[in-house]
């Protein structure tokens, strides 16, 4: 007799374990990166660097995520996700202690990168496992489990590494990655399984080396604005010109390749696509901004990272209130539907943080950022979804590296160009309200972000209406499978 409906939807015990070893290795690269964040200023400090210098800690680490998630399809068909997401988590954990025991910004950034390149294939293998073992039918409410790391990272890492900081050398905000890799380590070979994605085909290196090259090449040219003082340099031009030429090859190859690196005809699919520009500009929106509110705290403020770290969690708690809901939203009205009211939300409450001052209520900041962090909720976790559940169970594979590069690419140009932006308008500030005049140009900076990631939002919408499903199912063999709710 076959499974009534709600039987067919229940989520067996099995996949609750699974999504239970899997969050705590995401969780583990995630806190890495809010960390590091409350402790920049203190990094600058003793390493004698300026933001424009030290936010290479946390956009080459990002840039070394972007790097080598795109092999991650490859390699998890031709070695398995589970093994993949287990030398991962090894390398992570090795990353991380070649870190802590860093003694230049110059030695930092390039173990940072290790650590990146061993950390940047965790998110996606381990989202690539749920998705297998969860389906489409489950995959709202699994994936709203899955992203708990992503929530609680924003709440946990700044209050964590305001703890670390407090006490401790600024070393130990990376070995305290050790003891979690190593349990991470053990849980995942006992308790995930073994997946079958398919066979492998031949690692496209000619597209790994133009899409590694090329983006690097473009985020360096922006934070070089802050060094050159001119939007015209050579240094500046030549990186961003070479990078973008770089990037254009790359789509040119990848069209004309049978298995190449990224599928960029995935983006015939319109929500993946609108999707996955969104991804983009909320990464760059979420992670540029995050190294702006403990910055302010330092700096203007001249609060102790603990306190600092107290302050940046109201934004985490935001994000992680939405997270019971998200499934339920996206499966009800679409993730187009609610990304748009999420990044809504997102651009009227960044308004406010661009006139703080030096003496503006905490209170008040506190009430903003959670917020702000109500709207990053709404956003992330149905625009991923309506991804995902747009494609073929065998495009997976493709679509969750190509997510996860746009997630991490568009958070290191965030980076880089806010932290220009500050850099710029703090040159001749002196005073606390000087300072605090800064800090308001990089939130109008990251205001315009939000505000241009409303255009892809639009086009996933009108993608997610009846009469685009219609077409799209009238479209034969190729069609993919329909969004959560439709």
């Amino acid at each position: 007799m076959p499974d009534s409906p709600a039987a067919s939807d229940r989520i067996e015990r099995h996949v609750w374990v699974v999504a239970g070893v899997v969050i705590l290795g995401m969780i583990m690269s995630i806190l890495d990166t809010t960390i590091v964040n409350v402790a920049l200023d203190t990094l600058g400090r003793d390493l004698h660097s300026p933001i424009s210098q030290i936010q290479w800690v946390v956009t080459g680490y990002l840039l070394s995520l972007a790097a080598v998630i795109p092999i991650t399809g490859w390699a998890a068909r031709r070695f398995g996700a589970k093994r993949v997401y287990l030398i991962s988590i090894v390398l992570f954990t090795l990353g991380s202690a070649l870190c802590g025991l860093a003694t230049t910004s110059t030695s930092l950034i390039v173990f940072r990168v290790l650590q990146g390149a061993g950390g940047g294939m965790i998110m996606p293998v381990g989202q690539m496992i749920m998705a297998e073992v969860a389906g489409p039918k489950r995959m709202g409410r699994v994936m709203g489990i899955v992203a708990m790391p992503a929530m609680l990272a924003p709440i946990l890492g700044p209050v964590l590494g305001g703890v670390i900081l407090q006490g401790l050398h600024w070393s130990w905000i990376f070995f305290v990655n050790v003891p979690i890799g190593v349990l991470a380590v053990v849980l995942a070979a006992r308790m995930l399984p073994h997946s079958d994605l398919g066979r492998p085909g031949r690692l496209d290196t000619v597209g790994l080396a133009l899409l590694a090259t090329s983006m690097p090449l473009v985020v360096y040219g922006l934070s070089e604005i802050g060094t050159q003082g001119s939007f015209t340099a050579p240094k500046v031009v030549w990186p961003i010109a070479v990078g973008i030429a770089l990037s254009a090859a790359f789509m040119w190859h990848a069209l004309r390749t049978e298995r190449p690196l990224l599928d960029i005809r995935l983006y015939a699919n319109r929500v993946f696509g609108a999707a996955s520009l969104t991804t983009f500009g909320l990464g760059a929106a979420l992670f540029g901004a995050m190294i702006l509110v403990p910055l302010y705290y330092q700096q203007v403020r001249g609060e102790s990272v603990i306190v600092t770290g107290l302050l940046v969690g109201p934004q985490g708690i935001g994000m992680l209130a939405m997270t019971p809901f998200n499934g339920r939203l996206t499966a009800r009205f679409g993730g187009g539907r609610v990304a748009i009211v999420g990044v809504s939300i997102l651009c009227l409450s960044t308004i406010p943080l661009a006139f703080v001052g030096a003496h503006t209520s905490i209170l008040a900041i506190s009430l903003v950022l959670t917020v702000r962090g109500l709207g990053i909720g709404l956003s992330f976790m149905p625009t991923m979804t309506a991804a995902f559940t747009a494609l073929r169970t065998d495009q997976l594979s493709d679509a969750t590296p190509q997510m996860n590069v746009l997630q991490r690419l568009g958070g290191a140009i965030g980076t880089a160009v806010l932290a220009v932006i500050l850099q710029r308008a703090a040159l001749h500030a002196h005073t606390p309200s000087e300072h605090a005049t800064a800090f308001d140009a990089a939130y109008w900076w990251s205001l315009g972000i939000a505000a241009l990631t409303l255009i892809p939002c639009v086009v996933l919408l009108r993608a997610e209406a009846p009469g685009a499903r219609a077409a799209r199912v009238g479209a034969g063999p190729e069609t993919t499978v329909e969004p959560l709710g439709a």
